[in-house]
């Protein structure tokens, strides 16, 4: 199955499922308007539980979306800029077919 679908079309599916979320849709806007932002910022932010909010930056990390760093007791997530600028090239490409 994976021979017959292009490393694009797999990325794009991965990037359009991790932003398959409103949480995740606007943790990403969040970030794109500062440089970075510990986990706990974006928890006062989101009407969600801590937990929850630790799974979403989970699928966008694992997207390649955001990156985090770790300083002790907190972590830092900033947008991955390559891969972000990738994915927008990717979903316009597709949205102009």
């Amino acid at each position: 199955m994976s021979n017959f679908y292009n490393s694009e079309q797999i990325n794009l599916a991965r990037w359009a499922k991790a932003l398959s979320h409103p949480a995740r849709v606007h943790i990403m806007q969040h970030l794109s308007k500062q440089s970075c932002c510990y986990s706990g910022d974006l928890a006062e932010d989101l009407p969600i539980a801590r937990s929850t909010l630790s799974q979403h930056l989970k699928e966008l990390k694992a997207a390649g979306l955001i990156q985090g760093e770790i300083n002790p007791p907190r972590i830092k997530y900033c947008i991955n800029k390559d891969n972000w600028e990738i994915a927008k090239k990717s979903f316009k490409s597709f949205m102009n077919l």
